[in-house]
């Protein structure tokens, strides 16, 4: 998923500062990918370059530090954005996970460790599950789309967490490692 589509895509909800798009972004999308904060603002110079996107600096009373840069989306982002909406996916589902990425390994480790991290992400996609369920009704009121989304969010939480208390059983009951 690239980033500049990202940040296009959130500029047409409203206008935003660089922080804000991050903390969107992770909010909203950090289960699909992960967003390195470094990113953001080369992302947004060259899309600033490319006239993609506008900028404004904000002067925030009784706030130190420099002006605030709250970035908008330009009628050739709008198009640019339209275009790639409009064209096939780049690549087959991915799945990133740090924690799926450990798991696979567990076997050249000891047990108890493994159980012990399996439960604590357990806890978290729990979490997880309660945050996204939460938040479901305000997901609600966007377009189908982001509906749908937030739907798919909530069933693929409860899909892993089946998952996970199945293997943490699987485990336990497999022999000493």
């Amino acid at each position: 998923m690239s980033l500049k589509f990202s940040i296009l895509g959130l500029l047409h909800y409203r206008d935003l500062h660089g922080y804000r798009i991050k903390e969107v972004l992770e909010q909203n999308f950090g289960h699909m990918w992960t967003i390195n904060f470094g990113q953001i603002y080369p992302n947004l110079k060259k899309m600033l370059e490319e006239e993609l996107i506008t900028v404004e600096e904000q002067n925030c009373l009784g706030e130190k530090g420099p002006p605030r840069k709250l970035y908008s989306i330009t009628e050739k982002g709008k198009q640019v954005f339209a275009d790639w909406i409009a064209s096939s996916p780049e690549k087959a589902m991915l799945l990133r996970d740090p924690f799926l990425m450990r798991f696979v390994f567990f076997g050249f480790g000891r047990k108890a460790d493994a159980l012990k991290i399996v439960e604590e992400q357990l806890e978290q996609y729990q979490t997880q599950l309660q945050f996204r369920e939460q938040n479901l009704a305000k997901w609600q009121q966007n377009d189908i789309y982001v509906n749908l989304m937030a739907e798919l969010g909530v069933k693929m939480n409860k899909m892993f967490l089946e998952w996970l208390q199945s293997a943490k059983q699987r485990i336990m009951e497999s022999e000493e490692s």
